[in-house]
């Protein structure tokens, strides 16, 4: 088989080296837009049980990827100045320039063909000479743009601004940081994905966003300066660094369609999955490990690949989205929580998707919950 993968990031990487490794006969290439040294955002991260997933396709090639890995044991939430450990709630993360990095390795040992700085202009060539090829070229995914009437994508803009940005002020944990000003409520999502670096992601509703200035065409350097003095406290006089951190409406994508002839769709290019789940990476590269499964379990016969990838990722999938739409709901309403208590503001967040019970959320994180119960207890006394 002639495989033509478009798009270098995790998803087209993983896929590329996973299927290589299966097939060394086949032909695999990849085509990336941008140069093998640039990358959108910073640090990308896995839950514990997400990272064992992914490493399950290939635990030595994996642990390579691991071994550049911070880790730790549990989730914070800050509220009012308060922080409230969440146990059982264990993340890795890595920079993603060093993550791509890696999967450039492996793929080159695998003989996986990568091509940089090589967008492709026209589908129709690179399908022309392929027996498959793959769209892992993300949300603004061409391939999905060429295919639109075929794929039949569904894109819902949601109201909250956000900005991706880094500094050098490290976290322990991954920690959600809720803070007010006059101008409404804001959250930074943050965790470090290096020894000296870490993600800091700001969020805000459309309303705050307005009257704070940041939606009157501020600049780079005044939004910085403004969601510094937001988050004062929580960056010790670190400053914030950015890479293209412009305000961004989070687009939630769906294709009612995977596949269409000798083309198929993984990762962000299918759908995708908020941030505020820490999980699109790992749906990404867990796509890619099912389609290099279903291809080489198909034998060559792509029409049955594709067939096989679907019907074991579809259910998968669109469990983990309906998962992911009550975590973006809460946070488009949760400038209306912030009157909660430290304790009940957490405990409301850990419940947002609606399918966890305080059954499970005890067996998960018992501390927390024994601290919840403890601060119900105190506050029913006052």
């Amino acid at each position: 088989m002639k495989i033509e993968v478009v798009g270098g990031g995790p998803a087209g990487l993983w896929f590329a080296f996973l299927l290589k490794r299966r097939r060394p006969s086949w032909a695999v290439r990849v085509h990336e837009q941008n140069p093998a040294t640039a990358t959108y955002g910073f640090g990308v991260v896995l839950s514990d049980a997400g990272r064992e997933r992914v490493r399950s396709a290939a635990p030595a090639a994996f642990d390579r990827i691991a071994r550049r890995m911070e880790r730790w044991p549990d989730l914070t939430i800050s509220h009012r100045g308060e922080a409230v450990p969440v146990d059982g709630n264990g993340f890795s993360s890595i920079d993603r320039l060093e993550l791509l990095r890696t999967l450039h390795g492996l793929c080159r040992e695998a003989g996986v063909s990568l091509r940089f700085d090589a967008p492709v202009e026209s589908l129709a060539e690179v399908r022309a000479d392929a027996d498959l090829v793959v769209g892992a070229d993300g949300i603004n995914s061409r391939v999905r743009t060429a295919l639109e009437a075929e794929f039949r994508p569904r894109t819902e803009l949601l109201g909250n601004r956000y900005a991706w940005y880094g500094t050098r002020q490290v976290f322990d944990t991954l920690t959600l940081t809720f803070r007010s000003n006059p101008d409404g409520a804001f959250v930074a999502h943050h965790y470090r994905y290096a020894p000296a670096m870490s993600t800091f992601i700001v969020e805000c509703d459309a309303a705050t966003w307005e009257r704070s200035g940041l939606g009157s065409g501020a600049g780079d350097a005044a939004s910085r300066r403004y969601c510094e003095a937001v988050f004062a406290p929580d960056l010790g006089g670190h400053p914030l660094i950015s890479n293209r951190s412009e305000w961004r409406r989070f687009p939630v994508l769906a294709c009612e369609r995977w596949r269409h002839e000798n083309v198929v769709l993984i990762g962000d290019a299918l759908r995708s999955v908020h941030f505020s789940i820490g999980s699109g990476t790992r749906l990404a590269m867990e796509d890619a490990h099912a389609l290099a499964c279903a291809l080489d379990e198909s034998g060559g016969r792509a029409a049955d690949g594709l067939e096989r990838f679907e019907a074991a990722r579809r259910p998968v999938v669109d469990k983990l989205l309906a998962g992911a739409a009550g975590s973006w709901s809460w946070y488009e309403r949760f400038a209306g929580r912030m009157h909660l208590t430290p304790h009940e503001f957490a405990y409301d967040y850990m419940t947002r998707s609606g399918r966890v019970s305080d059954d499970r959320l005890r067996a998960i994180a018992p501390r927390f919950m024994r601290r919840v119960s403890t601060a119900r207890k105190e506050a029913s006394t006052r």
